[in-house]
């Protein structure tokens, strides 16, 4: 007996859990090495997965629409179409149970060794396995809420399998409602197929909230939109990157007039050639770049109690798409050509768009440019995206009356808005460093310097 089984495949070295958005073959369907089997959603892409071999389809083991740990099985290929695989999950199990079992010798072997001479240090840790404590790491299990069955009452990878089966069956937003309403899961009794435990069901068991005594009706709900995927990315960074942070914004005035005119000369002179137009947020991200490499401060990151000024300036560009805001990364932003670099975010961009660029494409920058110019904003509070220590706020390119020289005249005028950590940056080094990117704005030139 041949049987194969089908990996959710780790998209990205940031990548720990995926959703399958869709089974493109069916059980008992024959497939071909390389054919798609399914598509795979990352919290930052969407791509297909396809066969690792030839054969059927016997068993899809994780349905689509729910999220799961990346190197899962998913799916089994057998080679015939009616071949039996009732022994594939006793001969996982008894693999599982050999290799705990040599765990725990070695583990046992290792403890025996050392002497513990304080016994109420003991009482007040848990004892677990490697492997139990991976599983539960990866499952999101507490190990105080699981029996161990091993020696001295320590826990094995087998406690956490046999916890995680008598743990009811709740969909992942049923999961999230049970843990904001403080609802325990074993309580209530699910309403969907198997009797996996719903969102509804959860909501049916949550305690009422006190009634509101008000004339007019309370709203109804029209739509209701699972935090799931990149919107569920979203929040959490951007929850992070306001409440974990000391973020202050300081906010610049700009004459963009040199720069709107350069920048139209070089539509003038590339646009055949590169076949696209260089915009603003090319000369930006090559300002920024210049700037960050003058101030290496700004390009930092804060691990624990020590800041580390990086040696490389990756430079990210936030992006508007159909799937919520990415940010695609130009890398060695400072050491790149502008047509270099803008040929190779041009790209990166469409295929983020349409949900195919790769994990490590959307991930690693050192410091984040978003410009909502053409929103018609001004300025704005833009949020760091940890673990920068800053991010640029981009505003319009307005006229405006100023005096030049004495004399009035009509000037293209910008706001740049710069959030920075305070607990990596003072005030006064991060507004130096706006002020050499408005040096730069202001005088284009000096970037050839």
């Amino acid at each position: 007996m041949a049987i194969k089984e089908v990996i959710l495949p780790k998209l990205g070295q940031t990548m720990e859990f995926g959703t399958i958005i869709e089974w493109l073959k069916q059980e008992g369907d024959q497939v071909q090495r390389g054919e798609v089997l399914f598509t795979v959603e990352s919290d930052k892409a969407t791509l297909e997965v396809e066969s690792p071999t030839k054969g059927y389809l016997r068993k899809i083991l994780v349905p689509a629409g729910e999220e799961h740990p990346v190197l899962i099985p998913v799916a089994l290929i057998t080679k015939e179409a009616d071949e039996d695989i009732s022994s594939w999950q006793a001969g996982k199990s008894a693999g599982l149970q050999i290799e705990e079992s040599a765990n725990e010798r070695m583990s046992e072997s290792v403890v025996q060794t050392k002497e513990i001479s304080e016994t109420s240090q003991v009482s007040d840790r848990i004892f677990s396995s490697p492997r139990a404590r991976k599983l539960a790491r990866e499952r999101g299990v507490e190990l105080a809420l699981v029996a161990g069955s091993g020696p001295n009452g320590r826990i094995v990878e087998r406690d956490i399998v046999t916890y995680l089966e008598s743990t009811p069956k709740a969909t992942p937003v049923a999961q999230r409602v049970a843990e904001q309403a403080g609802v325990d899961l074993r309580e209530v009794q699910g309403s969907g197929p198997g009797g996996r435990i719903t969102k509804a069901d959860v909501e049916g068991a949550a305690v009422p909230a006190p009634p509101v005594h008000t004339a007019a009706a309370a709203p109804t709900t029209a739509a209701e939109v699972p935090m799931s995927g990149v919107r569920s990315v979203i929040a959490r960074r951007m929850h992070a990157g306001h409440s974990e942070t000391a973020p202050v914004t300081l906010t610049m005035e700009v004459d963009a007039t040199d720069l709107v005119q350069i920048r139209e000369r070089l539509k003038a002179s590339l646009a055949d050639k590169l076949g696209f137009s260089i915009g603003y947020n090319d000369l930006l991200i090559k300002i920024v770049a210049r700037a960050l490499r003058e101030f290496p401060y700004m390009n930092a990151r804060l691990d624990g109690d020590t800041i580390h000024q990086l040696g490389e300036v990756h430079v990210a560009l936030a992006v508007d798409t159909e799937r919520g805001l990415l940010v695609p990364v130009v890398r060695d932003a400072d050491r790149k050509g502008m047509a270099e670099f803008a040929a190779e975010l041009r790209d990166v961009i469409e295929r983020a768009r349409a949900g195919t660029a790769l994990p490590d494409e959307l991930s690693g920058s050192t410091f984040t440019i978003t410009n909502l110019g053409m929103f018609e904003v001004d300025a704005f509070t833009p949020i760091i995206n940890l673990p920068e220590a800053a991010i640029l706020g981009v505003g319009r390119i307005k006229d405006y009356a100023a005096v030049v020289e004495g004399e009035v005249t009509v000037r293209k005028m910008m706001w740049l808005s710069l959030t920075f950590d305070h607990r990596l940056v003072d005030g006064a080094p991060a507004a130096r460093f706006l002020q050499r990117i408005k040096q730069y704005v202001e005088e284009p030139y000096l970037l050839l310097a």
